[in-house]
């Protein structure tokens, strides 16, 4: 494989599309959104993205089989209004910068093929959040902005770099004449952070004016908030075992003295 590929499983004609992105960074915040609407939404995976600016391994499920890394197309027909889905995670994100850049570019086109007319991407902001994280949106246009911030988002502080898949197909899309905004909520980013994930998709449904049930996601905060409290408690107990350690050796330096 020399370039960046697109296989396409199904033909799809989308009405005024949406694509949504969510690929893998600061606490796996896109690609938990992502794979979560995937699912609840019942989205129909429609494409497959392989690129050689991949990590150079292979994936291997529970019955040895090997694939390559790749990103995911689904769409998601919206039966209730007019604007459809399409939803991209995956496994990875390109790793160099001229990968990036194609990558980003193969995603536009295939964009621009379905009918796509505003992207929004999705992305982790690190920082220690107490209590509710927020979620800071950007824009390639004030009307786009303000409809993020009306729906609960908050401005991104000026001069602040957005790094990856998340930044590229938003300054990108600029150039092709399509909206798009990026969506980044706050999160430690050391461990998955569904609680990120559902503050951002809970500003994408008002956005775009349709429901999602959450309830599933609440299970995943609530899992990830225990595994979080066991490793406070054993870092903890290592600071603990960790001074009593120096204490003895300050009283056998002291003893020998």
């Amino acid at each position: 494989m020399k370039e960046t590929t697109i296989v396409e499983k199904e033909k799809v004609e989308p009405r005024k599309a949406v694509l949504i992105e969510g690929l893998p960074g600061q606490g796996l915040v896109g690609k938990i959104a992502a794979e979560y609407l995937a699912r609840q939404l019942k989205a129909k995976k429609i494409a497959d993205l392989y690129s050689p600016h991949f990590a150079y391994y292979v994936m291997v499920n529970k019955k040895g089989d090997v694939r390559l890394l790749r990103s995911e197309f689904y769409y998601w027909k919206n039966d209730q209004g007019e604007t459809d889905l399409i939803l991209l995670t995956g496994d990875t994100q390109a790793q160099t910068i001229e990968g990036q850049y194609e990558v980003a570019d193969a995603i536009l086109s295939f964009a621009e093929k379905n009918n796509v007319k505003m992207i929004l991407t999705i992305g982790g902001y690190r920082k220690e959040v107490k209590g509710e994280p927020q979620v800071l949106a950007s824009a390639t246009s004030q009307e786009l902005l303000a409809k993020a911030t009306e729906a609960g988002a908050k401005n991104s502080p000026a001069g602040s770099p957005i790094v990856g898949t998340a930044g590229l197909l938003v300054g990108l899309a600029k150039f092709r004449g399509l909206d798009a905004a990026c969506l980044l909520a706050e999160t430690p980013g050391y461990l998955p952070d569904p609680k990120a994930a559902k503050k951002v998709l809970q500003v994408i449904s008002r956005m775009l004016g349709f429901e999602v049930d959450l309830s599933e996601l609440e299970k995943e905060i609530y899992r990830s908030e225990q595994i979080a409290e066991r490793m406070k408690r054993i870092e903890e107990q290592r600071r603990v075992l960790e001074r009593e350690r120096k204490r003895i050796e300050e009283e056998k330096i002291s003893y020998i003295s």
